[in-house]
């Protein structure tokens, strides 16, 4: 497998006051990223796209938050496939 397609979810959780620009900074560098598709929610960002994309990218984010010394803790999930269309019945 060359460069699979992976969906990943992260929540970051910055700790210290200014956690709202810190997590909107993190976003805005996914966001540069060409050919991934990313999806936004108040509790994680997924982010869909090649994998050799995406690991430099979260690994270049992590950096740039910590770089002022504050701390921030990110859970991360990490799936085979583009998942971002998938569509479920949530009826019962």
């Amino acid at each position: 497998m060359k460069n699979p397609i992976v969906s990943l979810e992260i929540s970051m959780y910055p700790l210290h006051k200014d956690y709202e620009e810190a997590v909107l900074n993190f976003i805005a560098q996914l966001e540069r990223l060409e050919g991934v598709h990313i999806q936004t929610n108040g509790m994680s960002t997924q982010v869909f796209g090649p994998l050799d994309t995406l690991m430099p990218a979260v690994q270049d984010g992590m950096k740039s938050s910590w770089s002022d010394g504050n701390q921030s803790v990110f859970v991360m999930k990490f799936l085979l496939g583009d998942v971002h269309s998938y569509e479920h019945d949530h009826q019962k």
